[in-house]
Order: C-alpha cells, then sequence, then structure tokens
C-alpha cells in the first residue's frame, strides 16, 4: 500500500537527514494541509532532519502511520535508521477540540517534556500530553507507527485546523508560533 501511494504520480517523498532529532509528516499535501511546510520549517530552523510525504490536491489517500512500513520505502528507513527521536506531525479536526494540540506517541516522557516546552509559546491552545484523555484513534501508539521505530521513539503531535494556519480563526502567527515552539523542542 505504501509503495503503490509513494509510486503515484504528484506524490513528494521528502528525507533530508541532519541531526538526530527528525521531524516527519507522513500525510502532508491535501491530506492533512500545513503539516509538512509546519515540519520543514521547524526542521530547517534546528538543524534536525525531515521525512515529509505530500499528495497532489487531487489525492487524498489516507494510508495509516502504522501501515508506513519502512521496508517499503527506503527513505524512510534511512531517516528512522539515522534519528534517535522522532516528532511526527499530523492534522485533525474535531468538534470541541479546536484548540487542543495532542501529544501522542510511545515516548511519554519526551511528550510531557515537549509540551512544557511548547506551552509558553501557545497561549490560548491546550495542549494534552495525557495519553488517557486523547482519542485512542489519534493516540500514536501503534508499534509500527513510524514515530515509535527510532531508537528513542518519539511523540506524534496532532494539530487542529487553526494552528495550521487553516479555517476562519486561523492565522500565520499561530504557525510561526508553533513552529517556534517546535524549534525550541528541537534544540
Amino acid at each position: 500500500m505504501l509503495a503503490d501511494l509513494l509510486a503515484h504520480e504528484g506524490v513528494r517523498e521528502t528525507c533530508e537527514l541532519r541531526s538526530a532529532i527528525g521531524f516527519m509528516a507522513l500525510h502532508g499535501g491535501s491530506l492533512e494541509r500545513g503539516t509538512a511546510e509546519i515540519a520543514r520549517q521547524a526542521a530547517t530552523e534546528s538543524g534536525a532532519s525531515l521525512y515529509a510525504v505530500e499528495q497532489p490536491d487531487a489525492l487524498q489517500w489516507h494510508v495509516p502511520s502504522h501501515l508506513y512500513d519502512p521496508m517499503a520505502a527506503p527513505n524512510l528507513q534511512a531517516f528512522l535508521e539515522h534519528v534517535d527521536l522522532v516528532i511526527s506531525v499530523h492534522g485533525y479536526g474535531r468538534e470541541g477540540y479546536w484548540t487542543r494540540l495532542l501529544l501522542g506517541g510511545a515516548n511519554r516522557e519526551f511528550a510531557r517534556a515537549a509540551a512544557a516546552r511548547m506551552r509558553p509559546h501557545l497561549e490560548g491552545f491546550e495542549l494534552i500530553d495525557d495519553v488517557d484523555a486523547i482519542p485512542r484513534e489519534l493516540r500514536g501508539l501503534h508499534p509500527r507507527n513510524p514515530v515509535n521505530l527510532s531508537v528513542d521513539g518519539g511523540f506524534q503531535l496532532e494539530l487542529p485546523p487553526r494552528v495550521r494556519g487553516l479555517g476562519p480563526r486561523g492565522e500565520p502567527e499561530y504557525v510561526d508560533a508553533l513552529v517556534g515552539a517546535l524549534v525550541e523542542v528541537a534544540a
């Protein structure tokens, strides 16, 4: 399934190996708008590594994260072998969660520490790092999810539209604040 997605016309896969911290955006482009751009900007500004998959506007193919098999994607495999910690950037939309950023993933210590560093940058947003308070399908805990496959794992950051600069209340300054917070986490 992943190999078919990556071979699809217009799908862009990016792998840039720099530091041992890595930003990942598996559903960039038309699927989870803004996520690849946020991951790319945070990786560039912090000197971190980057792995991103971006779909063209005509495609809306959601391959669940746990089906991103590194054996089917050599660039993903190289990224996961290179980095120690991963910050996987995702987007979601859910009634009542418009200002809630969810920090899932198996490395709970990293998620809690990241949330503490990010909170001062994101006034008006709630950062939820208690995995039991995150909806089950957004927790990023599956053992085959790439966010959990590096040496030290990482956290899955689920972003509502507003903080991605989307929708009627989305503002560019939210994106800037988020990227600043992520750069601090990666430092």
